[in-house]
């Protein structure tokens, strides 16, 4: 008998929470695959290299000031990105990874029956933060495994408050163009809040990245850019992303947000990781052989992956579930997508290149276990 269930929101109740991944350690324990020697995660879009040099370093001399309360306006981490994207720093502001972000902007701009309009295939946090404030998802096919932001500008609606563009997308590991982006801005309505979460955006070469930072700059429409050091910098267990936006938009959000949201060690660990170009360029080459090496070898097992332009890379299998068990026994944990409703699909992280020799040598296996 539930004591709390008949007093909660019945918008809450009713919600299916985030589902993450399980520790290695609880994985080997439940299969009996004795200690987490040689078991390999692909599951959860880290970064195979690790935090830089340069961050462990920082932490590493934090430690003896983790009795204090950390800066509440991160001021270090906020000039150092100005600096980096040639911003004030009153147009930054620092969360727990880009899912706090997620939070404060549903909390700052959309009340009860708004709604956001978001592709149907994008990150499932979206969906469950306009559930949190009562607000509706309006989920938009894609073209493909791409988004298609025409159709996703034709489900505005004069209930719409944001709109939520992932550019790269997880979990499709796709990506749409600068003149896509670009006309997209155009014609969105001034009175709706785009979002362009880039979380795995910095993975790419520069070269490659798409610019929504001009829009922003450009002060004539609504435009958020969401980052994060999860990804790229490799500190996922730290939590630390970042908004950009006009001032009037960072000081609506800190307004909501609660204070001393990010932590010391993440603060030091960010600014230092933002030094260190060199780990950023190898974590970019690490990935752009890794995913050659991928995609090259699924596709010689006659899978169909997605071509993707991040650290993940999505394919189609339709035993995705006997698929995933398979691979776990052999020691390579991947993550299915029925969570993302993608159940006939099957995400794997790009590792280091001994990770994914391991992960293409038990997948030849599953898949003949599995014929």
């Amino acid at each position: 008998m539930s004591l709390f269930a008949p007093l909660a929101n019945p918008w809450i109740a009713s919600q299916r929470p985030y589902q993450p991944g399980r520790p290695i350690e609880e994985v080997a324990r439940e299969l009996g695959l004795g200690d987490v020697e040689g078991i390999v995660k692909l599951a959860s879009n880290e970064n195979a290299l690790g935090p830089s040099p340069k961050a462990q370093e920082a932490m590493r001399r934090a430690i003896p000031k983790m009795h204090l309360y950390p800066d509440g306006g991160s001021f270090y981490l906020r000039q150092a990105l100005a600096k980096r994207y040639r911003i004030s720093d009153d147009m930054v502001m620092l969360g727990c990874g880009c899912n706090e972000h997620a939070v404060l902007l549903a909390h700052a701009f959309m009340d009860k029956g708004d709604n956001l309009v978001v592709s149907e295939r994008s990150f499932v946090v979206y969906k469950l933060v306009a559930a949190l404030y009562h607000c509706h998802s309006v989920e938009v096919p894609m073209r493909g495994m791409t988004h298609d932001l025409d159709a996703m500008l034709k489900a505005i609606t004069p209930r719409t408050k944001v709109v939520v563009v992932g550019n790269p997308n997880n979990p499709t590991g796709t990506m749409v163009t600068q003149a896509d982006v670009d006309r997209f801005v155009e014609r969105v309505p001034a009175n709706v809040v785009t979002v362009f979460d880039e979380a795995y955006m910095e993975l790419l070469d520069p070269k490659d990245q798409v610019d929504t930072l001009k829009h922003m700059k450009a002060a004539k429409k609504p435009v958020v850019t969401l980052r994060t050091f999860s990804k790229a910098y490799g500190l996922a267990g730290l939590r630390v992303g970042y908004a950009m936006a006009q001032p009037d938009a960072i000081d609506l959000l800190n307004k909501v947000r609660q204070p001393f949201n990010v932590n010391a060690m993440a603060q030091a660990a960010a600014v230092a990781a933002l030094e260190d170009e060199a780990h950023l360029e190898a974590t970019r080459r690490m990935l752009r052989e890794g995913r050659i090496h991928l995609m090259e070898g699924m596709r010689k097992l006659g899978l169909d992956p997605v071509e993707s332009v991040t650290n993940f890379i999505l394919f189609p299998f339709k035993k995705a579930a006997g698929l995933t068990a398979a691979l776990t026994k052999r020691k390579v944990i991947v993550r299915p997508m029925a969570g993302f409703g993608l159940p006939e699909h099957v995400r794997v992280s790009v590792g280091t290149a001994k990770e994914n020799a391991q992960f293409l040598r038990a997948l030849s296996e599953a898949l003949i276990e599995l014929e």
